[in-house]
């Protein structure tokens, strides 16, 4: 097992890359693109959702992320004891109602063998489809369907989650660019207007999901993402109630420009338009500073996007996540509603802002 210190050294040798590369184009197939690369420095499989939940006058939200991170510096060792991916996760439970947030994450190494093939092993990701494991929380593939079972110290997540849209590829085809140079993009797709079920377990009282719980599925695999200057990003993914799927995002630098942007949208109908740069703009309305970290994060946005003009308001401030104990950063992620430019709520979902507390590292 690997010492605390090992595992707390370990980022910081996973980013002694080589010269990144402009990724290639690439046809997606699934399920093998559901599944782990390895042979990329960075992957993260990312579900938020909005929970209808029976008895109870407010809603939930979570959000459940899976984290890969190859070790450049151990991938020639021989040993089966050397940590060749390190694989984090982070999960949460917004209570609407308490205004609370509830966090939890683990952090382990991987050998990178298939599960249950080194005795070693207490995580593993699955090449062949959605199959992540990081030892009692896991993220996998149930017949057609996904299953989320998180058991953390404050609340539990039994999900499943049924597809009844086709997957949404994020960019170019599934090549998303994240910054002025080709070597920063990514591979990239997701899956909204997920239907959940199952139950969420808090402060001792298990909830039941009632229709109309949905979800939102990221999953994205690169070899570098951020530009140098770029010290964090905004993102919103919202599924819209008349079954649209909305997706926004913006890199910003110190002075808190944007260095790109981009997103897309796909109507109920299936007919999306990507976005290009220079058509996304966040504007913030209203700032929360956190206590914990004295940051400030804009928790009400006009987000301007060529399908409309959306206002974007978090359901409660303080959703910060502290996740110095696993990838080390300090960020916000938490449940937001949509409003159109008529005013009229039309959508609910998760909005992330990173780099506020501290410049992100990946």
């Amino acid at each position: 097992m690997l010492s605390r210190r090992a595992l707390l050294a370990a980022p910081a040798l996973a980013c002694a890359w080589p010269a990144a590369w402009a990724l290639p184009p690439a046809t997606l197939r699934f399920p093998r693109d559901a599944g782990s690369h390895n042979d990329f420095a960075t992957e993260w499989w990312y579900l938020t959702g909005y929970a209808n939940v029976a008895g109870q006058p407010a809603a939930l939200g979570y959000q459940v992320t899976f984290f890969r991170r190859r070790v450049a510096a151990t991938q020639d060792m021989p040993s089966r004891l050397a940590a060749k991916q390190l694989l984090f996760a982070h999960a949460a439970v917004t209570d609407v109602q308490g205004k609370k947030l509830w966090h939890d994450q683990r952090i382990a190494r991987w050998s990178g063998e298939t599960a249950g093939g080194n005795p070693a092993d207490t995580a593993s990701a699955s090449t062949q489809d959605t199959g992540v494991l990081l030892r009692d929380w896991s993220l996998r593939r149930n017949g057609a369907d996904l299953q989320a079972q998180i058991p953390a110290g404050d609340f539990t997540l039994n999900l499943q989650f049924k597809a009844n849209q086709p997957v949404l590829l994020q960019g170019q085809d599934g090549l998303s660019r994240k910054g002025p140079e080709e070597k920063q993009a990514s591979y990239y797709y997701s899956l909204p207007q997920l239907q959940v079920s199952g139950s969420i377990g808090l402060k001792g009282k298990t909830h039941t999901l009632e229709p109309g719980s949905t979800a939102w599925l990221d999953h994205e695999w690169s070899q570098e993402v951020l530009h140098p200057q770029a010290v964090g990003w905004d993102w919103i993914g919202i599924n819209l109630l008349d079954g649209s799927a909305l997706t926004a995002f913006q890199l910003r630098d110190k002075e808190g420009r944007a260095l790109w942007d981009g997103g897309s949208f796909r109507s109920a109908s299936g007919t999306r338009y990507g976005f290009s740069r220079g058509e996304v703009l966040f504007r913030p309305v209203r700032t929360w500073r956190s206590a914990l970290s004295k940051a400030g994060y804009p928790v009400k946005w006009i987000v301007r996007t060529p399908a409309d003009f959306y206002t974007v308001k978090a359901v409660v401030d303080n959703q910060e996540l502290d996740s110095r104990g696993s990838t080390g950063a300090i960020y916000w992620e938490g449940l937001c509603e949509v409003w159109d430019s008529n005013g009229k709520l039309v959508g609910r979902g998760y909005l992330e802002m990173t780099g506020y507390a501290a410049t992100l590292k990946l």
